[in-house]
Order: C-alpha cells, then structure tokens, then sequence
C-alpha cells in the first residue's frame, strides 16, 4: 500500500511539474497600422493563441481579440472592438501570419479582402460606429454608417501587422501600410 501511494504521489508531483513548466497557454499580440487618403489612419490590435501562427491562413475564427480605431489627421474618429459584434455585424478577417500580412485587393468576402463592422459598400458600421473594409474596389472606412470615399486607397495595398506598437500618425513602425510598387 506505501508503495502504491508512492508511486501516485511521485507520479502527480512528475505531472505538476511538467504542467509548470508548460506554463499557461501564450497568446501573440500583434498591431497593425493603416493609412488611408485624406488624412485617414487606422490602427489595430487583434490576439490569438501563439500555435494560430502556424497556421496556412487565419480566419477571424481564430482571433481570440480584436479591436481598431480610426483617425482623421491625428484625431479619434471610431472604434471597434470584436465583442461589440451583434448578429448583424460584418466579421470577416484573412491573415497570413508567415508573411505578417492581411489579405487585400480581392472580391469582397472572398479569399483576399477584410471585413471589419464594414460591409462591401462599406455603410453597415452602425449610426455611432467604425468599421474598415477592403474588396476589389477599395481600402477604406466607414463612420457612422456612411462610406468615407476620401479615405480610399488602392485595393490591393498591403497591410501589414508587427509586435511593435503603432501610433495614429503610422510613423512609428515599418510595418505599415503601403502602396504596392509597380
């Protein structure tokens, strides 16, 4: 019987100790930063658990966290948070975490574009909302349920995202977005 408790005794304190040196589960926090034209900016934080980033593609299935905020010239014009989401709300995301990139420049919800509280016209961000949407046609944000054309930029301008923080001039940090080069 002492041998017996022994063993289970030595066998918990083998499997404590593995599970403490597993410590908890690791979430990768990563920005991004987008600048739009007009002066429109964008910054963003999402979460996700740290084995998401081996994944091909992630889906806003897989964001455990997410929220942006919109600028114009310096000053806050909207945020978002992906626990705001209602039933009605627009939550499409397609990330590449090797490339550190969002997808862009393709059909709206289809493989290539995002879909952040904006729809593809752009004008589903709710009366006193925020939303960021990229398709085919464009990059660009909604305020309060209405397009802001001036804050369109070319579609297939990439988006990247970074572990450094960004700030709302987007000067901060490389990983911004940019035209794409011809």
């Amino acid at each position: 019987m002492f041998k017996e408790f022994f063993s289970q005794s030595k066998l918990s304190t083998t499997l404590l100790l593995i599970a403490g040196f597993a410590g908890p589960a690791q979430a990768a926090e990563l920005n991004f930063c987008w600048k739009g034209g007009g002066g429109y900016t964008m910054t963003g934080r999402m979460s996700l658990p740290d084995a998401a980033m081996f994944k091909t593609i992630l889906t806003e299935e897989d964001i455990t966290a997410f929220k942006i905020s919109g600028y114009h010239k310096g000053q806050l014009v909207g945020t978002w948070n992906s626990t705001q989401r209602s039933k009605d709300s627009t939550w499409h995301l397609r990330f590449d975490p090797a490339g550190m990139l969002f997808l862009t420049g393709g059909r709206f919800a289809s493989f290539a574009s995002q879909g952040w509280n904006a729809d593809g016209d752009v004008a589903n961000c709710g009366p006193s909302g925020f939303g960021f949407n990229t398709g085919s046609y464009a990059q660009g944000i909604c305020i309060n349920g209405t397009y802001i054309e001036d804050s369109s930029i070319a579609p297939d301008t990439p988006l990247l995202a970074t572990l450094d923080p960004v700030t709302p001039d987007c000067r901060n940090t490389a990983a911004v977005s940019r035209a794409a080069r011809p």
